[in-house]
């Protein structure tokens, strides 16, 4: 179960952005950069010429720092478009792509479980977060949704990136590409305007979150299966709807609180329904 908690405590991270981003007032595009390049510290030191021999965890890696350039590009831009709230849910239904596609992607045995504790966090998600005031933004939804997708073929390359790649290089090694890419994308604009201190915060934020974060994710994506990663990174948005409440005076109705119980419970079932399966299997190698 220490994998599981490596996934959920990476997850749980990602959820702490906003103590980081609030106070910087920087774009998506400039946090984004900060944050990739605080990931790319590492990267010097965990380079080796012999994993570069495994082909498919090369071209893995790659697609994990096309992938991420994208999510974060469409992810920020949903953010600056539309309700955060649009913005967010629709970026998770990155959980639901990963439990169905990982049994065709991966081989990996289908989890009747996940299949049904995911949509059930979907739902909670829903109640977490309530229903945004104003106009349902289609756009946002859109790149909510496309960013999604980009997600979810992060975490399915990273499976296959870690054949010749540590969790840190996975982490660390993607990070400087997917940074040239966003500055193809967005140019001068994905720069801070100057370096004060909410730059220095905001990379901070990158190095505990993002470099953090993601290390204790792929270390517990190698020894968990992508269906049950998929519902414990509902803790994510679980989490942030936490920090806004504790830290930026914002409110959790009862109805937000039952839906975070139901995200919370819903990753334990599936988490669960692994542990048991491990465990008689282990019994009946024992006995045999």
């Amino acid at each position: 179960m220490r994998y599981f908690a490596m996934v959920a405590a990476g997850a749980t991270l990602w959820g702490c952005w906003a103590l980081f981003f609030r106070p910087a007032g920087f774009t998506g595009p400039q946090n984004a950069v900060l944050v990739l390049t605080a990931m790319s510290l590492p990267a010097p030191f965990l380079f080796r010429r012999d994993a570069l021999r495994d082909r498919r965890a090369t071209l893995a890696l790659l697609v994990v720092a096309l992938a991420d350039a994208a999510n974060t590009t469409l992810f920020f831009a949903a953010m600056e478009r539309g309700p955060v709230s649009v913005a967010v849910l629709t970026h998770y239904l990155a959980p639901l792509l990963l439990a169905v596609s990982a049994p065709w992607v991966l081989g990996e045995e289908r989890s009747t479980r996940a299949l049904v504790g995911v949509p059930l966090t979907l739902v909670g998600l829903a109640l977490l977060i309530g229903r945004p005031e104003g106009a349902f933004s289609g756009v946002t939804a859109l790149l909510g949704a496309g960013s999604a997708c980009f997600y979810a073929i992060i975490v399915l390359a990273a499976k296959q990136a870690a054949r010749a790649y540590s969790p840190m290089a996975v982490t660390s090694l993607h990070a400087p590409l997917s940074v040239a890419v966003l500055l193809l994308c967005f140019g001068a604009r994905a720069l801070p305007p100057t370096v004060d201190g909410g730059t220095l915060l905001v990379l901070v934020g990158g190095v505990v979150c993002g470099l953090i974060g993601n290390i204790l994710f792929h270390t517990g994506l190698r020894h968990v299966p992508t269906t049950a990663t998929a519902a414990l990174t509902y803790l994510e948005p679980l989490t942030a709807s936490l920090v806004g409440w504790a830290f930026f005076a914002e409110t959790l109705t009862p109805l937000s609180v039952g839906g975070g119980l139901l995200v919370l419970v819903a990753g334990a079932w599936v988490a669960a329904e692994r542990r048991a399966s491990l465990r008689a299997v282990t019994v009946q190698a024992a006995t045999r």
